[in-house]
């Protein structure tokens, strides 16, 4: 399951929702997103994330898609926030969960170092400076190409 959303989520009411009536499932793996106040050296005040409505969802299904095509997943969810946010905020929940703990981290990881090179979003921060556009990582292509089959 896919959401874009600009309001807030409960981590454990997702969980739960997820796995509800899921007796088959053994593990399940997380990873919550959170913003920061600082990057780097810099102080953060807030962040606005943007996105392209439409394509947005159609990649992060894309996504999710390989995943479950790579891993014997019983469900997965990503949860993405859009919007003006404070340090603190959640900004992201990737859970997948699986027969087994292995299929569940892995396949979470896979999806959040997609998520930090492929989903399209754009990040804007809040400087003392000023705001600024956040440039791509090579730590986090790095970690996706992992992911790349050869």
């Amino acid at each position: 399951m896919i959401r874009v959303q600009p309001e807030d989520f409960d981590v454990g009411a997702e969980i739960e929702a997820l796995t509800r009536g899921k007796t088959g499932i053994g593990g399940v793996a997380s990873f919550v997103g959170l913003m920061r106040d600082v990057a780097g050296d810099k102080s953060i005040s807030a962040m606005t994330l943007e996105h392209y409505p439409g394509m947005t969802e159609r990649e992060l299904e894309r996504i999710e898609a390989e995943a479950q095509r790579r891993w014997p997943l019983i469900a997965s969810l990503v949860i993405h926030r859009y919007g003006r946010m404070l340090p603190g905020d959640r900004i992201v929940l990737v859970a997948t969960a699986s027969a087994h703990r292995a299929a569940a981290f892995e396949s979470c990881e896979f999806l959040m170092d997609y998520l930090k090179t492929k989903a399209p979003f754009w990040k804007q921060e809040e400087t003392p400076e000023g705001a600024r556009w956040v440039a791509a990582d090579a730590s986090d292509d790095a970690a996706a190409s992992r992911w790349t089959k050869e």
